[in-house]
C-alpha cells in the first residue's frame, strides 16, 4: 500500500500547483481570485487577463492532470517500487482523484482553487485518451446550443461514464466509478453556475452560443 499512498500524495501537491496563482506570480501579482467571478480557473482567467494568459493556465492545470493519471500513476518510483496488491485501474484513478481534489483544494493556496475542469481534461488524457473527442464533442454541442460553459462542462463530465457504458462490453469498474464521483463533484464545483443559471444571471459563452437573441 506504500506505493498507492505516497503517489496520492504526489498527485495531490502536483494537483496543489495552480496554473493562474503560478502565472499571476509570474505577471507582477496578479490573484485572479480577486477579480472576475473569484475562481482560479481557465474561464475566469481569459475573462480577466486576455488569451495568452489563459493559454498558460490551461497548459499547466491540463498538463498536471496528465501527469498524474498518465505518467505518475504507471511510474516505478526509486524506494517505492510496483506493489502487485494494487490494481493499476484504482491506482491510476487514485492519482487522478487526487490531482483533481488539490487543483480544488490546494494546499499550496490556502484551499482556494479552481472548479477542476481543465485538470480533468489532462486526468482524461492520461486514462482514456480516445474519450477525449466523444467528450469534447458533448461540451461543445451543449455550449452552442445553450451558451453556457458550466453547463457544459457537468454534462462533459457525466458523458464520460456514459461513453464507457456504451462502447465497452466490460468497462473498468474504476474507471467508472471514477467517472460517476467526478461528475457529482464537478456539479458540486460548479453549484454557483447551477444557481446563477436558476436565477437567469449566469454569463453565455456568446461566442459560441447558435441560439443567441438576434
Amino acid at each position: 500500500m506504500l506505493e498507492l499512498g505516497v503517489k496520492t500524495l504526489l498527485a495531490y501537491l502536483l494537483g496543489s500547483l495552480i496554473g493562474s496563482l503560478l502565472v499571476g506570480q509570474l505577471r507582477g501579482g496578479v490573484d485572479i481570485r480577486k477579480l472576475g467571478s473569484g475562481n482560479a480557473g481557465g474561464t475566469n482567467a481569459l475573462r480577466t487577463q486576455g488569451w495568452s494568459f489563459a493559454l498558460w493556465v490551461m497548459i499547466i492545470d491540463i498538463g498536471k492532470g496528465w501527469l498524474a493519471a498518465g505518467l505518475l500513476a504507471p511510474m516505478n518510483l526509486p524506494g517505492i517500487g510496483i506493489d502487485p496488491q494494487v490494481e493499476r485501474d484504482w491506482l491510476a484513478v487514485a492519482c487522478a482523484t487526487a490531482v483533481v481534489l488539490g487543483h480544488v483544494y490546494p494546499v499550496w493556496y490556502g484551499f482556494r482553487g479552481g472548479k477542476g475542469a481543465a485538470t480533468l481534461i489532462g486526468v482524461l488524457v492520461g486514462l482514456k485518451p480516445i474519450a477525449i473527442l466523444p467528450v469534447f464533442g458533448v461540451w461543445l454541442a451543449v455550449v452552442m446550443l445553450t451558451g453556457f460553459v458550466g453547463l457544459g462542462t457537468m454534462i462533459a463530465v457525466a458523458s464520460f461514464p456514459a461513453y464507457l457504458v456504451i462502447t465497452e462490453a466490460e468497462p473498468s469498474m474504476a474507471m467508472l466509478v471514477f467517472g460517476c464521483v467526478m461528475t457529482l463533484f464537478v456539479c458540486y464545483t460548479h453549484r454557483g453556475n447551477i444557481e446563477r443559471m436558476r436565477a437567469g444571471t449566469e454569463s453565455r459563452a456568446r461566442r459560441l452560443w447558435l441560439l443567441k437573441p438576434r
